[in-house]
């Protein structure tokens, strides 16, 4: 059985590149493996049938460069969901539209099994709750586009934190990526709660109020989003220090974990991963078992997307259960909502949020 997917958004992770992660002479004007639409090509048993965007430029550009028929380009994600009988829809729009669209497509008559929806979920946590009320009622899986979650090295990693107790008792990590917080800091959030399996408690931040994309993506608008960070309490004990605050040239993805019974070393621009154990109260460096290398944003991150369609075309078979939930997105949400209302309150944030602070929304792109 082939599947049939459609795309609403045309922007560069829907298959036309983006800044900082393709060549800049290919953006716009060729396709990219590194996508949804590509996810798809690259996987036996979907098929990329239909794409809608408000851009009828952008909708035309893209369309013919991934060979969509232009019966089946539409303009606005309305006539799309009106006219085709899809098995899962990818939302790449800006977080601001992805309660809209999710919650759009899981109502239509395209009836879709699955929504492959870009990080971050949403711009506030009561939206994305609503996104996930909105699947579980018409039974459509939301997968989230966290694609650290879809890649062999770091799904091993966290089998081998649990199942091997590499760390012991995890006390410590200390974090840092570029800004800003939603657009790519969410990256480094849901890897945190990833490996930990565990939800903020307890949250203080920073927010700097600097925005690189204004430059980067060529925009006037002006928007919430920024650099930050702080300290992050979770509920398993652990106590992480965040720190989203530099632009993207000078960043590096880095993680620090420091547990009862060893300390991890994780630096994903870079692909160095160190793991020592903690022996007779010396730290002993040893090979991470299971694992070769280090994560690599040219081999696992672009590979990430065709593990994400082929782990949807599972979901849809049946076979599998889902890897990046609503419910885990929303965790690395609360924590960058909760950085917002502690700067802006001058104090900490419980989370859960009550249910005021839920509406509270980030604008982003």
């Amino acid at each position: 059985m082939t599947y049939r997917a459609g795309i609403i958004g045309t922007g560069g992770i829907a298959g036309m590149g983006i800044l900082g992660m393709h060549d800049e002479e290919a953006i716009g004007t060729e396709k990219i493996d590194a996508s949804h639409a590509g996810g798809y090509q690259l996987t036996d048993g979907i098929e990329l049938v239909a794409v809608a965007d408000i851009d009828e430029e952008n909708l035309k550009l893209f369309g013919d460069a991934w060979d969509i028929p232009t019966e089946h380009q539409y303009v606005g994600h309305e006539a799309m969901l009106d006219a085709e009988d899809l098995d899962v829809v990818s939302v790449c729009t800006p977080s601001y539209l992805h309660h809209r669209h999710v919650v759009d497509a899981a109502r239509s008559d395209a009836d879709p099994d699955a929504v492959w929806c870009e990080k971050p979920i949403a711009s506030s946590v009561t939206d994305a709750e609503e996104m996930i009320d909105v699947c579980a009622e018409t039974d459509t899986e939301i997968v989230v586009n966290h694609s650290f979650r879809f890649t062999d090295k770091l799904r091993t990693l966290r089998e081998r934190l649990r199942e091997d107790d590499l760390l012991g008792d995890i006390r410590s990590v200390s974090a840092q990526f570029r800004m800003e917080l939603l657009r790519n800091s969410t990256h480094l959030l849901d890897t945190l709660v990833y490996l930990l399996n565990a939800r903020a408690e307890r949250v203080s931040g920073y927010i700097t109020g600097e925005n690189e994309a204004v430059d980067s993506l060529d925009v006037d608008r002006k928007v919430d989003d920024a650099g930050g960070g702080g300290f992050v309490v979770l509920d398993d004990g652990t106590f992480a220090t965040i720190d989203c605050t530099v632009p993207r040239e000078p960043s590096s993805m880095m993680l620090n974990f420091v547990g009862t019974e060893g300390k991890l070393y994780m630096n994903n621009d870079d692909g160095e991963w160190r793991y020592w154990s903690l022996e007779d109260g010396e730290h002993v460096e040893k090979p991470l078992p299971g694992i070769e290398d280090a994560w690599t944003w040219e081999d696992d991150y672009k590979g990430s997307f065709a593990n994400a369609a082929a782990h949807l075309k599972d979901l849809l078979d049946g076979t599998a259960e889902n890897h990046s939930t609503g419910e885990e997105a929303k965790r690395s949400l609360e924590i960058i909502v909760a950085f917002y209302i502690s700067h802006y309150t001058d104090g900490q944030v419980s989370v859960p949020l009550n249910r005021p602070l839920r509406d509270v929304t980030i604008t982003s792109w």
